[in-house]
């Protein structure tokens, strides 16, 4: 269903549901549509890091291998984003919650922690071009440079939205402002690439061979895998896993499609290597760029919302308001020391945790389960009695082998890539691996003691 659109002024439902920790999420809040949902998921498909990483593909590739490389990875990557989000919108729990019964409570808790360095990192990563950008912004028209401080006000901005939740943000923000904005500056920045541009020029440039096809389907999946571990915080509160499957999957590919592409052809078209600088003169000038950073507060407020989502999956108690607090300062402190240099591989890092981390749950969920799970496994008893202490040694084995092909793929071969790879490794492995140890376990019931 589609959800209505909310007079002015946040509900009091809406700005309750922020502080819904790891519980399934009662009926009453569970609104969000597919349109809900295809805005929330275009807008956190966009912003200044996607057109960062679009200017990553060139000049490896050249223009029509790159955009191919956009949309095949754009498939894979949006693909998995929608079946993540399902476990979430079919039972109303968290991204982290999700992967209990196929790694047991306890077995949870690593992919937690991994996924809170994650999103501080990303948090961190949004403020710093936040703050540079906007740093741009106020020396070009009053010739003052203020990074320190735009980073503390964008860092307080991301802080409210965190408080207010994501009913808030989708249904009093983004779909009554935010999504426009988007649409406005990306239009703008699309006409002027294809006025300015020699096209025909462009079309038969090669790329210099420093990135492989392969490679550059791993670094455009790793945007939408970025995303796997939090999918489910927002999705939970759908109405239907259909409309948040489908709303996800065309929402997310627009806007990646899109900001890629833009990313290739600004670095192409325009004689600079500054992307913000670049920014600066297509989209109504400064202007311009200030509609784009006001969009790119949403993905540092998802970041932060939903670290404090997954501290929550390790340590239930703690006020989720206290702990958007804290992270949010805690992005804040790496923003004003982080070095933007090594982008790309932490693009690649995420891939490789991310992608057979999952790989494991489609092959619980799906395969082993047919989208079956129930509430003692998904709120297990976390006490001594849990079998092999809260952790299934299963799942931990098809993740670290997943992460492993992962590696050596890229390390070593490098032509496939390392997503595919590590997806299959860790979900056949998975898949196998339990078999072996569901068949010992009979024999072992079956055997009847000396």
């Amino acid at each position: 269903m589609v959800a209505s659109v909310q007079p002015l002024g946040a509900p009091r439902s809406d700005l309750a549901a922020a502080t819904i920790g790891i519980e399934q999420v009662p009926d009453r809040y569970r609104v969000l549509g597919f349109l809900d949902h295809f805005v929330l998921w275009a807008d956190f498909g966009v912003g200044l890091l996607v057109l960062a990483a679009g200017t990553a593909l060139v000049p490896g590739l050249g223009v029509w291998q790159a955009f191919l490389a956009i949309v095949v990875g754009t498939l894979v990557g949006t693909a998995m984003l929608g079946l993540a989000g399902v476990v979430g919108s079919d039972y109303g729990v968290p991204s982290m919650v999700s992967l209990r019964p196929s790694f047991g409570l306890r077995g949870s808790y690593l992919p937690s922690l991994m996924n809170v360095v994650q999103l501080v990192g990303w948090g961190a990563f949004e403020l710093v071009i936040m703050a540079q950008a906007s740093s741009k912004l106020t020396e070009s028209l009053f010739g003052v440079s203020s990074y320190p401080i735009w980073a503390a006000v964008w860092g307080a901005v991301v802080i409210a939205f965190a408080l207010g939740g994501p009913l808030v943000v989708v249904r009093q923000w983004l779909e009554r402002a935010g999504i426009w904005i988007v649409l406005l500056t990306a239009s703008w920045m699309a006409v002027y690439v294809v006025g300015h541009a020699d096209l025909a020029a462009l079309a038969g440039r090669p790329g210099d061979g420093s990135l492989s096809f392969a490679q550059a389907i791993d670094l455009v999946v790793a945007m939408p895998i970025s995303w796997l571990p939090l999918v489910a915080d927002f999705n939970r509160f759908a109405g239907s896993s259909r409309a948040s499957f489908w709303g996800t999957v065309s929402g997310y590919a627009v806007s990646n499609v899109l900001f890629y592409g833009l990313g290739v052809l600004l670095i192409l078209v325009l004689p600079t290597t500054d992307l913000i600088g670049s920014i600066m003169t297509v989209a109504f000038g400064a202007a311009g760029l200030a509609l784009l950073l006001g969009d790119e507060t949403d993905n540092a407020f998802a970041d932060v919302y939903s670290a404090a989502i997954s501290i929550k999956n390790l340590l239930p108690a703690l006020s989720t308001r206290l702990l958007v607090g804290a992270l949010g300062g805690l992005c804040l402190a790496i923003a004003l020391t982080v070095d933007l240099s090594r982008f790309q591989d932490f693009l690649y890092l995420v891939g490789s945790l991310f992608t057979p981390l999952f790989g494991v749950l489609f092959a619980d969920y799906y395969v082993l389960r047919g989208r079956r799970y129930s509430l003692a496994e998904l709120y297990p008893p976390a006490g001594r009695n849990a079998p092999l202490g809260g952790i299934n040694p299963v799942a931990l084995l098809a993740w670290g082998c997943g992460i492993a092909a992962y590696l050596a793929e890229t390390t070593y071969v490098g032509w496939l890539g390392g997503t595919v790879p590590s997806l299959v490794a860790s979900s056949i492995v998975y898949l196998a691996a339990g078999a072996v140890a569901r068949r010992v376990g009979a024999r072992a019931v079956a055997t009847p003691a000396p």
